[in-house]
């Protein structure tokens, strides 16, 4: 998951591969001039407009069960279309490796552009342990299993850790806990610039003699003290049904633990980093889906506030809708985007376990609004699939908002809210987008959209497990 900063400064088809999973490559890949241009990192085509890679780790490819797929639907004027898209697999052409049952080959996923040729680049990884993730480049069709470049990690994520202008790659490998004991996770960065013929700087170690106790969940980078380098925050788990994070900070020569555990709020949820108050300096939200709730420790130019500045967000917080409930798992997904364009990063909170009516974890996304003063509840918004205009039914463990994602896919400065239920119409998992607007996240021109739709594997994939 990436950080927001506004603006950023790593603002970071394959036809074959789409025949190999029975998929109708892509009709209409011509470029346009976007009216806000996206940054690099989010686009893979470089057309200017920002795009949305999708994870479903349960797709079913080449008769592997949970073996996995990623989709790219394109962004473009007129937002999203189910006939731009990609779909990626180790069965595609050039993928290295070949489709493996369990896999669950996108169940994370990071971007960036990674060789400094203008388009994003996309690492997709597993949650199999042992298989690597891989580098799939970006370039002007869209992304290409040409020359694509495994990496020894089952999930990284990417940053400018030493502040040279150039994107780095935190690499972990950490194989799900089968019981309450974690297995312990390995950990290093490679140093950009990376090259297609599998060329990068030099390979520090990251953190051993701690992260071989803890399983590295998640993370998210950014830059919360304003010198030009990212941090790199992790969610970690423990053991023994605990959560945690740890935090690294950037420096000339790259990350730093902090120098106490407990810098950033501990999460079981989502974590993302960006500025929700407009200082220039990011600030760490993380999610802690038991409590319900979200905490954020704001940035400046010493880095991460202290405990007493820390802010924490629920369902009764005065203007949030609804009433917290230790169920919801308030928070257990978040995402950063300016979705009003008043320059300040607002945040998006998957509440997958919302129970509407007699149907538990159907679900909901609340929208909070970043201000000068930091996020607030005032002026929230709360969708779910029975809001008027969204499409679709709320049912029984659709789990709407169980991940999400702000980008602005068709270019007018407006985030456009992402929101995947992954338990919908019995575990094929869908995904829905909504329009940003100067007012906040509209209805009109919303789209849904499943494996089925773009012709994808769909029994139990588990699309949506992750966006980005």
């Amino acid at each position: 998951m990436f950080s927001l900063s506004l603006p950023g400064r790593w603002a970071v088809p394959i036809v074959a591969g789409l025949v190999a999973l029975g998929v109708a490559p892509p009709q209409d890949l011509t470029r346009a001039e976007a009216a806000t241009r996206a940054p690099v990192r989010f686009d893979f085509n470089g057309d200017g407009y920002a795009d949305l890679a999708i994870g479903a780790p349960g797709g079913t490819v080449a008769g592997h069960a949970k073996a996995g797929y990623v989709t790219v639907m394109y962004g473009g004027p007129h937002g999203l279309s189910t006939g731009r898209r990609t779909v990626i697999s180790r069965s595609t052409s050039g993928i290295p490796g070949s489709a493996a049952t369990g896999e669950g080959f996108g169940a994370q996923l990071s971007r960036g552009d990674l060789d400094g040729d203008g388009h994003a680049d996309l690492v997709i990884g597993n949650r199999a342990g042992k298989t690597d993730a891989v580098i799939v480049w970006g370039g002007p069709k869209g992304l290409s299993g040409a020359g694509a470049r495994p990496v020894p990690a089952t999930n990284t994520q990417t940053g400018d850790f030493n502040g040279d202008g150039r994107l780095d790659l935190a690499l972990f490998r950490t194989q799900p806990a089968v019981g309450d004991d974690p297995e312990g996770s390995t950990a290093s960065v490679w140093n950009g610039p990376f090259t297609r013929s599998g060329r990068h700087g030099t390979e520090t170690s990251l953190d051993a003699d701690h992260l071989k106790y803890y399983d590295v969940r998640d993370g998210a980078t950014g830059d919360v003290d304003g010198d030009g380098r990212d941090e790199l925050v992790l969610s970690i788990y423990e053991g023994d049904g605990a959560y945690g994070t740890r935090l690294y900070t950037g420096s000339s020569s790259g990350l730093t633990p902090a120098p106490t555990p407990d810098a950033v709020p501990d999460t079981d949820g989502g974590i993302v980093v960006a500025d929700l108050d407009g200082d220039g300096h990011d600030d760490i939200a993380v999610g802690a889906a038991l409590d319900a709730s979200v905490t954020v420790a704001y940035g400046s130019a010493s880095g991460v506030g202290p405990r007493d500045t820390w802010k924490t967000y629920s369902e009764d917080t005065p203007g949030v809708p609804g009433a917290r409930d230790d169920v919801d798992r308030f928070g257990e997904s978040l995402s950063a985007g300016d979705i009003n364009g008043d320059g300040i990063a607002d945040l998006a909170v998957g509440v997958p376990g919302k129970e509407l009516g007699y149907d538990d974890n159907a679900g909901t996304v609340d929208l909070l609004y970043g201000t000068g003063s930091g996020l607030t509840g005032h002026g929230a918004q709360s969708f779910t699939q029975n809001t008027k205009g969204v499409p679709g039914t709320a049912e029984l463990s659709d789990d709407f908002g169980s991940a999400v994602e702000l980008l602005d896919i068709n270019g007018n400065g407006y985030a456009d809210l992402a929101a995947a239920a992954v338990g919908e119409d019995g575990g094929k998992g869908a995904v829905w987008s909504l329009r940003g607007r100067p007012t906040g996240i509209v209805t009109d021109a919303a789209l849904l959209f499943g494996p089925k739709a773009i012709g994808a594997p769909y029994a139990k994939a588990a699309f949506g497990f992750e966006v980005n």
